[in-house]
């Protein structure tokens, strides 16, 4: 089942945050509706918010009473506008509004014709990330052996995807191959990312899963519970991974202990003319860390920081595994600019 889809400019996708205990679809049919379903986290991972800001435009589009494309163009860039300050780090939503603003550019006609091309675009791109991601996870799955134990961290499956997912691609291809693997999943605080979706996920596929909390990892890599690690990535720089908050500790982790540490991404979250000092870190809400649902759990004026990802660098990384094949950290870092992936 796709995590989002497009019909007859309605967007249609699962709210993340209402998982595991209930699965409700949300209708969007603005791309002010879409900014704010972004920024709210009821859908997210850096592949999905992509695909969700192209149809964010596409809605625009769709809706569009303009008669000329200049009008059109105006409305969409007030949009991108609007997108672009929902999540500052994940560069996939930058690389859908620029594809999807290139398309409109390059389209020839009146303004109904532009937004019939977007809505094409945005569409395809939405294809494109399942048949991507079915790439990787054949790539990656030759990196798996059989009895493996795989820890990920955060949720890089079909629920951070349009389908199938990028290191819990990984973690399917494998499975549906005959392979008996097993996954240590992790918390992921604070927003419990891989108890209520990872977890959800797996059981969901049959796959054996272990539910650890984050303060558990080094426990279970020192007494040699895992074969492996692969997570998913909100964005590749030139010298660094950037992924939900608590990677870089499990990498190092890894590193210390001689474990394969995996990063599974598409293409389109490679930013490699920049490097990890040039990213904005997103801060969120005091009270994702201070609460639990409603419930406070910290005492009331107490000082938070609460940074949404985090930076691995490159030489923590074992091999980047995309759908073009898998790359090793140095040959990505060590290659010029126009031939690292």
């Amino acid at each position: 089942m796709r995590t989002i889809e497009w019909k007859d400019g309605t967007v249609t996708t699962i709210d993340q945050t209402k998982l595991p205990n209930r699965i409700v679809f949300l209708k969007i049919k603005s791309c002010s509706e879409m900014a704010s379903t972004i920024n709210d986290m009821k859908l997210r991972g850096a592949p999905l918010i992509g695909i969700a800001t192209a149809y964010g435009l596409a809605l625009t589009a769709y809706h569009s009473k303009a008669q000329t494309k200049d009008s059109l163009m105006r409305e969409l860039e007030e949009s991108a506008k609007i997108l672009r300050k929902t999540r500052p780090t994940a560069v996939n939503l930058f690389w859908a509004i620029n594809r999807i603003l290139e398309k409109a550019k390059e389209t020839h006609g009146d303004a109904k014709t532009v937004a019939k091309k977007i809505v094409e675009e945005a569409q395809l791109m939405a294809d494109e990330d399942v048949e991507i991601n079915r790439k990787i996870g054949e790539h990656g799955s030759k990196l798996i052996s059989d009895k493996d134990v795989i820890l990920t961290h955060c949720n890089a499956g079909s629920l951070a995807t349009v389908d199938y997912g990028t290191a819990l691609a990984v973690v399917r291809t494998a499975w549906e191959q005959g392979k008996h693997i097993e996954v240590i999943a992790t918390e992921t605080r604070p927003k419990m990312q891989g108890a209520k979706l990872t977890v959800y996920e797996l059981n969901r596929d049959g796959i054996p899963v272990t539910l650890i909390t984050d303060s558990m990892i080094g426990y279970v890599m020192s007494k040699q519970l895992v074969s492996k690690v692969i997570v998913g990535a909100d964005r590749i720089v030139s010298d660094a991974v950037i992924n939900k908050i608590g990677t870089y500790t499990v990498a190092i982790l890894a590193h210390e202990h001689s474990i394969p540490f995996y990063v599974a991404a598409p293409t389109s979250t490679f930013d490699l003319t920049h490097e990890s000092r040039d990213i904005i870190i997103e801060e969120r809400d005091s009270k994702e860390v201070t609460h639990i649902g409603s419930k406070r759990i910290a005492p009331k004026g107490t000082n938070v920081l609460n940074p949404a990802f985090d930076v691995t660098p490159l030489k923590y990384v074992t091999a980047i595994i995309c759908e073009k094949g898998v790359r090793s950290a140095s040959e990505i870092a060590q290659k010029p600019m126009t031939e690292r992936i």
